[in-house]
């Protein structure tokens, strides 16, 4: 048997035996593994070389301490001039890496509790301690350490940057947008007191043109003159809801008009209506009838007032043959308005569409444009404030109902007596009553003057407090003072009646007579306990008012 120093004096070590010896040796014995061994350097190589050159950093760390291992991306997105720069100078992730040291906890809390966390957005510290924005993927190693971890980290600044530009981009339109809509808002709002304005202007001599023709129509005029008062009349009239529409779709616009409920004997109310639209349906030789029953509601009298005027008014507009019908229908505890016309009906795909503002349909026959499309409109919004529900059938060429629904039952009370009608002083005249008329327009009291006295007053007319005041005594004490509003100097004609009353130590019976038509200004003088009359003012209505007042004297 040889030795061991003779086989490796036959040139044999045990190197070569393992096929560790020289190449040609490992190539004999063992190229399978020669071959695998190769291909790991160059595996090792390839990773080496991401590792190196990756455009994302790498790190491995401690989460107790600093950083094992790190890439040069990881050095240059941290400020640092090399990997072994950076890993000499931060030996302390917690105080020295992250911005915020709470966020560190948390991202080391959820690494203990799941594993790894993944792309969570954070600032991390540079070397001159300024921020960067990083998207930091983390899996913890147990398998190396309690709490080693290894990252990848991108940084997003670029992204952060755009996103907050973004971000910046839709605050300035937000604001820009807020701004204009302010404007647009200040525009309109700007608009609408000057349509207000603006209207109440034209009210004034509109009022004093109205009471003149008025007065004109009680003289014996010739036949010729008198058609022209008449068409004058209907001008006039047709300005005055012009105005009024504008005025109250302004306000429905501004959401500024709310309802001043109070209870109303409903039947008074339709047939006051019933007897101001006698004379449209006498002069147009329509039919006009009235089925009312007793009710009493608690709602906005002026608004319901409205409603029901315009949809007369668009009966009677649109009817050339046949009649008008305004009904009350009880059911349950509900009422229902309801108005009726033979006129020229309304095709079914176009029944909502006349509820929209300025929209008219112009059926055949119907003569063409008429008005500014504001009085449905108008009902639809005034319904909707009081809570009531509008509907409206119709066939075309026979005839239309719409139908205002009072709802809820705590809208519906028991039936109250009807007050006395109007005094026979309506239709005798006013047996030479005293009439004090305070206006600071010349035209309203020249006109007020006239029409006042065609009915059998002694009238005063004066247009300050001051001027009534001198005017008093025993053989000038005024039966009933109607006053404008809004008179000279900031006065009002509230401040008018109190002062004459005053003077003459008793409730003189007054009124307002006020071309603004704003609801703090009705609630002032239902607070005053000072009925209010609307300019233009009609006549059939100052001559209701008058005999009102004058009834509370006798």
């Amino acid at each position: 048997m040889k030795k061991p120093s003779d086989q490796q004096d036959a040139g044999y070590g045990i190197g070569d035996l393992l096929g560790l010896g020289s190449q040609s040796v490992r190539k004999n014995y063992y190229p399978a593994l020669q071959e695998r061994i190769d291909e790991l350097e160059q595996e090792r190589n390839r990773y080496k070389w991401l590792f190196e050159n990756a455009l994302h950093g790498i790190f491995q760390a401690n989460l107790r301490g600093g950083f094992l291992a790190c890439n040069p991306a990881m050095a240059r997105i941290c400020g640092y001039d090399s990997p072994e720069h950076l890993t000499q100078k931060v030996i302390r992730l917690r105080e020295q890496l992250f911005c915020r040291s709470a966020e560190f906890d948390a991202i080391r809390q959820e690494l203990l509790d799941q594993g790894s966390l993944s792309a969570r957005e954070t600032c991390l510290q540079r070397a001159d301690h300024s921020p960067v924005h990083v998207a930091i993927t983390l899996l913890r190693r147990p398998d190396l350490g309690p709490e080693v971890v290894e990252a990848f980290v991108a940084d997003i600044t670029e992204r952060v940057q755009a996103r907050q530009k973004l971000e910046q981009m839709n605050l300035d339109l937000e604001r820009r947008v807020e701004e204009r809509t302010e404007a647009l808002q200040n525009a309109i709002l700007s608009k609408d007191k000057y349509l207000a304005a603006a209207s109440h202007d034209l009210l004034q001599p509109l009022n004093a043109a109205r009471l003149m023709i008025s007065a004109l129509q009680d003289s014996q005029l010739p036949a010729q003159e008198s058609r022209m008062v008449h068409q004058v009349h209907r001008a006039l009239e047709g300005a005055e809801e012009l105005l009024a529409d504008l005025l109250d779709i302004s306000k429905l616009d501004q959401q500024a008009m709310l309802p001043d409920l109070a209870p109303v004997n409903l039947e008074e109310l339709l047939r006051g209506l019933g007897e101001e639209f006698e004379a449209v349906a006498a002069n147009a030789g329509l039919q006009f009838r009235l089925r009312l029953c007793p009710a009493t509601v608690r709602t906005d009298p002026r608004m319901l007032t409205r409603i029901v005027r315009n949809l007369l008014s668009n009966a009677f507009r649109y009817t050339r043959t046949g009649g008008v019908v305004l009904a009350v229908r009880k059911k349950g505890g509900q009422l229902r308005i309801e108005v009726w016309d033979t006129g020229v009906g309304i095709e079914q795909s176009k029944l909502r569409e006349i509820f929209t503002e300025f929209h008219q349909l112009l059926p055949q026959g119907t003569g063409g444009r008429q008005g500014v499309g504001l009085g449905l409109a108008i009902v639809e919004r005034m319904c909707r404030i009081l809570g009531y529900q509008v509907d409206v059938a119709s066939r075309p060429d026979r005839g239309s109902r719409f139908m205002v629904t009072l709802a809820g039952e705590e809208a519906v009370m028991a039936p109250v007596a009807s007050t006395p009608g109007p005094l026979a002083a309506v239709s005798e005249g006013f047996g030479n009553a005293r009439v004090l008329v305070i206006d600071n327009e010349p035209a309203v009291l020249e006109s007020m003057g006239l029409l006042l006295e065609r009915w059998g007053c002694q009238v005063m007319t004066v247009a300050s407090e001051a001027e009534a005041l001198v005017m008093l005594d025993d053989d000038h004490e005024p039966d009933v003072i109607l006053a404008d509003f809004h008179l000279n100097d900031g006065l009002t004609g509230c401040e008018a009646i109190n002062g004459i009353r005053r003077r003459l130590g008793h409730e003189v019976p007054a009124a307002i007579v006020t071309a603004d038509r704003s609801d703090g200004t009705r609630r002032l003088m239902r607070s005053r306990q000072l009925p209010i009359l609307n300019k233009p003012v009609k006549p059939n209505r100052l001559r209701a008012l008058l005999s009102s007042l004058l009834g509370a004297v006798s």
